[in-house]
């Protein structure tokens, strides 16, 4: 063998690991993606899972808030069905508005600020909430960093080669 046929040979050798190190890299960067969504979607469908319990708590003191609660009742239906993140992040940021509105509500009502079922069931969307708030922002440092792997320089001939593609921010209002 030769020595031009050994320097190609560990140099064919190099960018091979190379490219497997970044593939792997691309990979773990891709999975805590998905693993941060999934941590947003158990927040959100907790919460779509608590709404009606508020809804109807309110509902039994104050009959005047008829559009309010018919409007987050009918953000949680809108929600469950949209897969664009950017106005999922719009109707969750309204739902969140409309939820903090209902407690409000129920701060009037002094028999119902009373009611323990009540309390517990504030405490667990309070919880909810900050929860999902947890989540969305390690969901969206994971996509910052998979986003920035795949647009940087060598990363990006891997990524492109192997159809990685960047993400998108889930981002919500806070009011």
């Amino acid at each position: 063998m030769t020595s031009n046929s050994l320097i190609y040979l560990v140099l064919a050798g190099g960018i091979t690991i190379w490219a497997i190190v970044i593939f792997n890299r691309l990979v773990r960067d891709k999975n805590r993606v998905l693993a941060a969504w999934s941590d947003i979607d158990v927040q959100l469908k907790r919460r779509h899972d608590l709404i009606p319990k508020l809804v109807d708590a309110v509902k039994q003191y104050a009959a005047f808030e008829k559009a309010t609660l018919e409007g987050v009742t009918a953000l949680r239906t809108r929600a469950k069905q949209v897969q664009d993140l950017g106005e999922l992040g719009k109707l969750e940021s309204a739902i969140s508005n409309d939820v903090r509105r209902l407690i409000a509500v129920a701060e009037q009502y002094p028999d119902l600020k009373a009611n323990l079922g009540f309390l517990d069931l504030q405490q667990n969307i309070t919880d909810a909430e900050n929860h999902l708030q947890m989540s969305r922002r390690y969901y969206n440092g994971s996509v910052r960093n998979f986003n920035t792997r795949i647009d940087s320089f060598p990363d990006m001939i891997i990524a492109r080669l192997f159809g990685f593609r960047p993400r998108d921010l889930f981002e919500m209002e806070d009011k």
